[in-house]
């Protein structure tokens, strides 16, 4: 396995349309998610694209880890602000609610900057393993948020042009003025 070289905002990669994974089970593939896994690890990601780290296929790798949310148990169905560490391969989202919601991201391709993006709340997705099988989840919260952050970098999307107010695009390290803002 190998750490691999992340793209960064304004390489041409990460402008295109990535194009679909012909073979989710070949070994070729397998190896490049090893090395995606072992390098969003390294970079402290919660997620990563194929086109991230220059190989423009319809692949991403991501985790939603329990803390970041609990489960919403409205309207009688669970879903899911969780996700293990998943390869989705050749992904489709549909929007389950035209409602949105707000939140901060960051990226590995745009380092040390946070913005403040709308998202729909309600996702369900769906997409190919490395065995070949059907993914097919329900998701809201940040395991919405990033699923939809990931997909988009195989349409050549990054979060800022997402954002509604570039007002709201902040240095990381300037974060702590938000959190004096919102104490008493």
């Amino acid at each position: 396995m190998a750490i691999l070289k992340i793209a960064r905002m304004g390489h041409p990669v990460l402008a295109q349309i990535a194009r679909p994974v012909e073979d989710p089970t070949a070994l070729e593939i397998r190896n490049l998610v090893n090395d995606m896994v072992e390098t969003m690890a390294d970079a402290n990601g919660a997620g990563l694209a194929a086109p991230q780290v220059h190989v423009p296929l319809r692949l991403v790798i991501f985790q939603a880890p329990g803390e970041r949310g609990e489960p919403d148990l409205s309207e009688g169905e669970q879903f899911d602000h969780t996700a293990p560490l998943t390869c989705l391969i050749n992904p489709e989202i549909m929007v389950m609610d035209p409602a949105s919601e707000g939140g901060w991201e960051g990226c590995l391709s745009v380092p040390g900057l946070r913005g403040y993006v709308e998202r729909p709340a309600h996702i369900r997705y769906r997409g190919l393993g490395l065995d070949g099988k059907l993914i097919e989840r329900t998701a809201r919260g940040f395991h919405a948020r990033v699923v939809q952050h990931e997909v988009d970098h195989l349409d050549g999307r990054l979060y800022p042009s997402r954002m509604g107010d570039l007002s709201k695009l902040i240095f990381e390290s300037e974060i702590h003025h938000l959190a004096a803002k919102k104490s008493p």
